[in-house]
């Protein structure tokens, strides 16, 4: 039976422990539009509600047993989705993709050593690293004709240390929303080969890099979670791909010692019925985001000129450049949060090439996408020129 979603929905989330919503607690501002976390303000697909309310009514929740069904449901989304034919005993599950990240930091490095991320990047790569002892080496993005594209002479010239013993990749890129393709990921994956590296692989890819070639998917990790896709982020559901048997075991054994093995019953079955009944939803959602991106380029282009946007060309966060507003750090901020009424994320803690941006959600119903952009406009347009 097809099920007709509606994105259009008002739903309340204020009184349901929202972290998003929670505005007077993160931003001390009650009304501010939050457009920051990573979460949508969309019910999940209806398939999987069904299976968690079923569980529910089981009535006991035990420790679970990673079943043969949830394993295959990753195997046949990252085939169907992804053409990456994985197997079944390559898969780690874990709480999330930051948690398996600190597991990857602390199994193939020691105290010391060096780690490259691309900054600007998602900001717990960041405290992962320096938490753990290691060292932050930053092979930052540069921006050509428009878009954002990766450094490879300066990280070549990164790794000649023989200290660099991992480097994390996002890809979609968090926040610049870039997609890598595979005639940019194999120069960057075979750099990695040739200088001994683990490159760890972090998010939801259109071209899974260790889809490449056998050799790369031997020197890769990949971190993946249904939780943005899905909008399942509360479930804590993620899992760590690792073709290579060696890798894979001082992954297990890092995993072991801190005790961060498993998932929930309900993340288990989160993940299993989201990667075989959740794809109609999906092929539902993935045009209301686009319409919404596309309400956000035309009026950011239309109204706001001194703005430029980054569209993503995967996620639903979009790349705001404001440095044409001509504001110093601290008064962006009070723009965008006092004047206008927005919650958003500030560029600057993505590290390197942050500042001067801003990070915007819009996994939202499009009514409130337009509030934002009218609020957004009244407060830039009492700026001086």
């Amino acid at each position: 039976m097809t099920i007709t979603y509606n994105f259009d929905e008002i739903i309340d989330r204020r009184a349901s422990d929202s972290v998003k919503w929670a505005t007077g607690q993160i931003f001390n501002h009650d009304d501010a539009i939050p457009m920051w976390v990573a979460d949508m303000d969309f019910r999940t697909p209806q398939p999987v509600i069904d299976a968690l309310v079923e569980r529910a009514r089981h009535g006991i929740f035990g420790y679970p047993l990673r079943s043969e069904a949830y394993s295959q449901a990753i195997v046949g989304w990252f085939g169907r989705r992804h053409n990456w034919q994985i197997e079944p005993s390559w898969i780690e599950p874990n709480p999330g993709v930051v948690t398996a990240l600190t597991v990857a930091v602390l199994s193939y490095t020691q105290p010391g050593d060096k780690v490259i991320v691309q900054p600007p990047v998602y900001f717990p790569f960041f405290s992962v690293v320096k938490n753990n002892g290691r060292h932050l080496i930053e092979n930052r993005l540069k921006i050509e004709n428009g878009r954002y594209v990766m450094d490879y002479e300066a990280l070549e010239s990164q790794l000649k240390d023989p200290r660099v013993r991992m480097m994390v990749l996002c890809s979609p890129h968090n926040p610049v929303g870039r997609v890598w393709t595979s005639e940019e990921l194999r120069p960057l994956a075979e750099l990695c080969v040739k200088h001994n590296l683990v490159l760890v692989f972090a998010g939801h890819h259109h071209v899974a890099t260790a889809s490449l070639s056998p050799e790369i998917a031997q020197n890769t990790v990949t971190l993946a979670s249904p939780s943005k896709t899905f909008n399942l982020a509360g479930l804590s559901s993620s899992f760590a791909i690792i073709p290579n048997p060696e890798l894979r075991k001082r992954f297990a054994i890092t995993t072991d010692s801190v005790h961060v093995g498993g998932i929930s019953i309900f993340g288990l079955l989160g993940v299993e019925t989201a990667y075989t009944a959740g794809e109609e939803w999906l092929e539902q959602l993935l045009p209301y985001l686009n319409c919404n991106l596309d309400t956000l380029q035309t009026f950011v282009e239309q109204r706001l000129p001194r703005l430029k946007l980054y569209r993503p060309e995967g996620t639903y966060l979009a790349w705001l450049d404001c440095r044409g507003l001509g504001l110093d750090p601290s008064a962006l901020r009070y723009l965008i949060l006092k004047n206008a009424g927005l919650g958003l994320n500030d560029g600057a803690t993505f590290g390197l090439g942050g500042e001067g941006f801003q990070r915007m959600n819009v996994a939202c119903r499009r009514a409130l996408l337009e509030q934002a952009l009218e609020q957004l406009e009244t407060a830039v347009k009492a700026l001086p020129e």
